[in-house]
């Protein structure tokens, strides 16, 4: 599961972005101008940012370049009626990870997001391989030593963010971050009741991959 920025001030396109994006199975927030938009880029951590560049109250490319003097470093694509190639080019060399003209197809866009987050994260094969462990985004197939594991939508969601950080330890709170949108209660103890069901899926043997140290947080124990 990836954690989505939309920043659309068109509110029936940004929601139809919202819905389309949502099937795929992103978690989306959407800003419907600059400053929301800013506030909610400086405020969470998402994995990548779909920026317009004729918003109400700003310019995109001026949203962009600050972001990168502030050092926010989530993949921007900028999605605009702008297909100029000297608009292109400055929105690359600002820093956008990439550019797309409207109209667009979605299955484009989810594969240029996708492609984005994989460079970003310093992966270039889309199925996530750990040992004895499989993940293909794609098909959401899990398969654990040899065996296909049948997890629910937002299980998977949680291994796949897991996965992605593997090895390192993945607080409560950035899992929430990044598997729920800005609606979610952190103190409502779902994770926890997900936690506890996939222990008892991800095991090699009698001993379950998924591993939590007290105070800390989740992460993935592959031998």
């Amino acid at each position: 599961m990836m954690r989505l920025l939309i920043i659309e001030d068109n509110y029936e396109l940004a929601d139809l972005m919202k819905e389309k994006l949502s099937d795929f199975g992103y978690v989306c927030d959407v800003a419907y101008d600059g400053e929301s938009g800013d506030l909610k880029a400086s405020d969470n951590d998402y994995d990548a940012i779909l920026l317009d560049l004729n918003l109400p109250d700003s310019d995109g490319f001026e949203l962009l370049d600050d972001w990168r003097t502030r050092g926010l470093s989530a993949p921007v694509l900028i999605v605009t009626a702008r297909g100029e190639l000297d608009q292109r080019v400055k929105g690359l060399q600002l820093g956008s990870d990439d550019y797309i003209t409207k109209p667009f197809e979605f299955t484009e866009l989810d594969a240029r997001i996708q492609a984005v987050i994989r460079r970003f994260r310093g992966r270039a094969n889309p199925v996530i391989h750990i040992k004895e462990l499989s993940l293909n985004p794609a098909t959401r197939k899990v398969v654990l030593n040899g065996q296909e594991i049948l997890l629910s939508a937002k299980e998977f969601d949680i291994l796949e963010y897991l996965a992605s950080c593997y090895p390192r330890i993945v607080s409560n709170e950035e899992l929430a971050e990044h598997v729920y949108d800005e609606n979610f209660d952190p103190f409502s103890g779902v994770i926890r009741v997900h936690m506890a069901n996939m222990k008892k899926k991800l095991k090699i043997g009698d001993i379950s991959i998924l591993r939590n140290e007290k105070g800390k947080g989740y992460y993935l124990c592959l031998e």
